[in-house]
């Protein structure tokens, strides 16, 4: 066996080959068999982690695209140029792959382009979040397409792509804010499912707030993390910058977690839900609102006044867990809360096996793309566009 065979069948490869080949046994039992065959999805509960993890947590942490881009070209912040095309990639890699496990929720997957072609329903959430979504992953895909084209050497169509770049952010920040906040819309129709403490006329703004929050976090999370990985292909720029930009988003998220808390904190005066607390759901809400809100925000303003990248770090951990924790109670630990125990909702094995693939691949696609791509390092032939 040759060195670079050894060198390739590490212990991460072992682990990703063996999640891909169960994966795609998953998936074949998938379609071929029916959703009944995987899921514990029933009519009471038809939306299980597919929709609570793939695509609601997905949809969010992939709000990096939108944050970064907006801050470098909208708000003039050139600090976080180098940040920008990681950033792309990852949102974009989210969304393709949100659109994946869409695939396997849907009873009738070729039917997922319908609502766009001929859809009845044009005053449905759900069908401005599939448009919104649809054309979001076009704008991402031209958005990412810059270094897909330098390493193919296509300069002319690269070039005209370049001169896209404001129009497009300008296009995804309104993409963005509109399904985004339609995610957390969704729920709002549902006021006797979602408990109390969870449910509000707001949900739209908080899911809007939150995915700031998530893209911020995820930006810090990626970095400390590719940075660990393949810091043999970031170049001088790339290292210089990663301090500032992980600063810089740190204290975004601190200022938004802390105004998030206090509007929460007041919607649940309007509603007048305090009693709530005292109860089982009260408990979970508070651990979500002091362990997963309360706590990053103080972790990332301390972080960023001591200059303290490691604490930073932590908090985007808290962060990214929060965005998680928080999608899962509303779309399925506070949802159907009034329902007996008998009837709840858990997911089947084969429904986590089926998400912990999605996730591996985009875990791997990102690897392929970030070694073998100008993402994190300026291609010397193209050094004007980064």
């Amino acid at each position: 066996m040759s060195s670079n065979q050894k060198s390739f069948w590490t212990p991460g490869n072992i682990l990703t080959a063996f999640i891909l080949a169960g994966g795609l046994v998953l998936t074949v039992l998938r379609f071929t068999q029916g959703i009944g065959a995987v899921t514990n999805l029933d009519d009471n509960n038809p939306w299980g982690v597919w929709i609570g993890f793939d695509l609601l947590c997905g949809v969010a942490l992939a709000a990096g695209g939108y944050v970064t881009s907006a801050s470098c070209y909208l708000f003039g912040l050139k600090k976080y140029h180098s940040a920008v095309r990681p950033a792309i990639t990852t949102a974009f890699l989210g969304y393709f792959f949100v659109v994946i496990a869409l695939l396997y929720d849907l009873g009738h997957p070729w039917r997922l382009p319908y609502p766009l072609v001929w859809s009845q329903g044009t005053t449905s959430l759900l069908f401005e979040v599939g448009l919104c979504v649809a054309t979001y992953v076009t704008v991402l895909f031209v958005e990412w397409s810059p270094a897909a084209l330098e390493w193919l050497g296509f300069r002319k169509i690269r070039n005209f792509v370049i001169k896209l770049t404001l129009p497009l952010t300008i296009l995804g920040v309104v993409l963005s804010t509109m399904h985004q906040s339609s995610l957390g819309a969704l729920f709002v129709i549902a006021p006797g499912k979602l408990h109390p403490l969870w449910y509000s006329s707001f949900l739209p703004v908080f899911f809007f707030m939150s995915s700031m929050v998530a893209g911020a976090s995820m930006v810090i999370f990626e970095g400390a993390l590719t940075h660990k990985g393949l810091h043999h292909k970031m170049d001088k720029t790339h290292l210089e910058e990663a301090e500032g930009v992980a600063f810089g988003m740190a204290k975004a998220a601190s200022f938004i977690l802390l105004g998030y808390f206090f509007i929460k904190m007041f919607d649940i005066t309007m509603d007048n839900d305090w009693h709530y607390l005292a109860t089982g759901y009260g408990a979970l809400f508070m651990v979500e609102m002091l362990g997963f809100v309360a706590l990053p925000a103080f972790l990332y303003a301390l972080g960023v006044r001591e200059k303290n990248l490691t604490m930073v770090r932590v908090a985007s951990v808290f962060g990214v867990l929060g965005i998680v924790f928080n999608r899962f109670n509303v779309s399925m630990l506070a949802f159907n809360w009034q329902l007996p125990a008998s009837e709840r909702y858990f997911p089947h094995w084969m429904e986590i096996g089926i998400s912990i693939f999605i996730v591996t691949l985009i875990v791997t696609t990102y690897r392929f793309i970030a070694t073998k791509m100008p993402v994190l390092y300026e291609h010397p032939e193209y050094k004007d566009a980064h």
